[in-house]
């Protein structure tokens, strides 16, 4: 497995004024991290009117790479940076209304920001003010990021958009393909004014292996061209990058691990006694055991022997419980016990002493909807805590739902999960390949779209169809489904075909939470709940659906029978003629 590597370097130097009111830093981590969160480099550029910007500029900078690191792993590199950078500028902007410059924002807390984030294969690029971001060619310099300056004239110009300037902040963002070989130049405008892409080959050139002596010759370059302004250049090369392949930012967990024998009732297996089997399929053995140190029960799954030689498939095996351990809910089977070290392959999860959703629809063959609101509501609450991370479930199905002896319903089976953090940069970075049971996998999936949160929403939509009537709503059409134009020919049955009781609202919301074109849906699962269990005007003034759409069959038998009298009358009014 090829490793991401790179080559960095990095100089400052104030200007004139004696005081360098730029800021510029990098983490470089070692480990897992490497991989789940990338390396990142970061330059800020204090405003020049303001007596404390060299504050702002280092604050924003240290504050980004200290809190990049410290968001989840399973959010993306735009989600989490943004959301730093957000809270940075939301700070900055609050110690300048605490300070004398409350009625001058131009002496306040008020700086650029750019930073690089290098994860997998593809850079991130996160930019607000002037300074500039380059990609280096051999005779130009490609600049990726725009310069938020407004100008007034051919000479005079003011800093449009920066960190700290208002409560709020619009960060631009971008990314694009990593390539072995590719160089990258940040530089505040102290030094790019006077930079060209001659200049940056030359440096690299004469200091080949110390790309910090080729950003301190490209600094002193700059001052001989006549820089006055406070210079700060970053200089990164793209060395190697890890393989192409699923899940490949997946801390190596399998890393020295067996797989399993084996296993059945009575026998040890890491610290547990297996009690006997639960369930068995050709992708998983799934065991009920007991803890011998706590003697609570668990269930153990361990991965098929003939999938042994598959990497994605093992990697997948272990995201259930890289998933489950950073999911706190209610609704969300948890990861029994805590990590300890294990010679074998295996997942260990809590036992839900209960019954599947599967089990539940054939014991309650047509349930009231107050019993289904309040199982909905639980799976909802489950998915909301997959989306609040970034994650897509991907394969609910009743079969994937356990409910236990108080009611309180489980999400399980996180083999199919979409985790933005750990797909980006990678080829399985979009959510488009369907992961999960078909017959409820959302329309998008199977005409080459792009999955997320209502995706998930849709399959929700469909169980909450399927237990109120037994059946789906769409039948079987949506996974013969290969076009767009394909899609819009799908047909909504209502439910009050299948049960006139229910009352008119319902359909309204089914019908718009299982829309074939995403857009068209609740925006969130939380909205789809609210619906279900507030119906607003837009639903309650719908009427119900006419008799030839909830029953074609008796519509045409009624009409049928309406035109056989009609004849009937006419025949007998002719014989009363005659």
């Amino acid at each position: 497995m090829h490793a991401l590597r790179v080559t960095l370097g990095q100089h400052s130097e104030a200007g004139h004024k004696g005081v360098n009111q730029d800021f510029h830093g990098a983490v470089l981590p070692v480990g897992p991290q490497r991989g789940t969160k990338g390396i990142a480099l970061a330059l800020a550029d204090g405003i020049g009117s303001s007596a404390v910007s060299q504050e702002a500029s280092a604050a924003a900078v240290r504050g980004f790479l200290d809190d990049y690191y410290a968001t989840s792993e399973a959010w993306s590199v735009r989600r989490s940076a943004q959301r730093v950078l957000g809270a940075t500028n939301a700070w900055l902007h609050a110690q300048t209304l605490r300070s004398h410059a409350r009625f001058d924002k131009d002496r306040g807390y008020v700086t650029t920001f750019s930073a690089l984030i290098l994860k997998g294969r593809e850079v991130h690029l996160l930019h607000v003010g002037d300074a500039r971001i380059y990609r280096v060619h051999a005779t130009a310099l490609e600049q990726l990021t725009e310069d938020h300056r407004v100008h007034l004239s051919s000479v005079e110009s003011f800093l449009g958009r920066a960190l700290g300037m208002g409560p709020n902040v619009e960060i631009d963002y971008r990314s694009l393909p990593a390539e072995v070989g590719d160089v990258y130049l940040l530089a505040t405008d102290g030094a790019y004014m006077h930079l060209d892409a001659t200049a940056v080959h030359a440096a690299i050139a004469q200091c080949a292996d110390d790309f910090d002596a080729a950003a301190r010759v490209l600094v002193a370059a700059a001052q001989a061209r006549g820089a006055t302004d406070d210079l700060t250049v970053q200089l990164l090369r793209i060395d190697a990058l890890p393989e192409d392949r699923a899940l490949a930012h997946l801390p190596p967990q399998r890393e020295g691990l067996s797989l399993p024998p084996p296993l059945s009732p009575r026998m040890g297996f890491e610290g547990y006694t297996i009690v006997r089997e639960l369930h068995a399929s050709s992708r998983s053995h799934v065991h009920l055991a007991v803890d011998d140190a706590t003697g609570e029960q668990v269930v153990i799954k361990t991965p098929s022997v003939d999938l042994a030689a598959e990497k994605d498939y093992l990697d997948r095996f272990l995201l259930e419980e890289w998933v489950a351990r950073r999911i706190h809910s209610p609704h969300v089977l948890r990861v029994a016990g805590s990590e300890r070290p294990r010679q074998h392959v295996h997942v260990a999860m809590e036992f839900v002493d209960g019954q599947t959703l599967a089990q539940w629809m054939t014991d309650h063959p047509l349930p009231d909807l107050d019993a289904v609101r309040s199982l909905v509501a639980q799976i909802g609450k489950g998915l909301q805590a997959f989306h609040a991370r970034e994650m897509l479930h991907q394969d609910l199905r009743p079969e994937n739902l356990l409910i236990d002896r108080s009611g309180t319903v489980k999400l399980i089976d996180f083999g199919s999960v979409h985790v933005a953090g750990l797909a980006e940069g990678t080829r399985a970075a979009r959510a488009d390949a369907i992961a999960g049971t078909l017959q409820y996998t959302a329309p998008e999936y199977f005409v080459g779209g792009e999955g997320d949160a209502r995706s998930d929403l849709f399959s929700l939509a469909v169980l909450t169809y399927q237990m109120l009537t037994g059946q789906l709503p769409y039948g079987l059409q949506v996974v013969r489904l290969r076009s767009p134009a394909e899609l819009r020919q799908l047909r909504y049955v209502p439910v009050r075909h299948l049960r006139p009781g229910l009352p008119a609202w319902l359909d309204g919301v089914l019908q718009k939470a299982l829309q074939p074109e995403a857009s068209k849906r609740q925006e969130a699962v939380s909205e789809f709940l609210y619906d279900l269990q507030s119906p607003g005007a837009q639903f309650q003034r719908l009427r119900a659906p006419p008799l030839v759409e909830r029953n074609p069959v008796l519509f045409w038998q009624a009409v049928s029978c309406l035109l056989g009298l009609a004849v009937l009358l006419l025949l007998g009014m002719r014989a009363c003629g005659n």
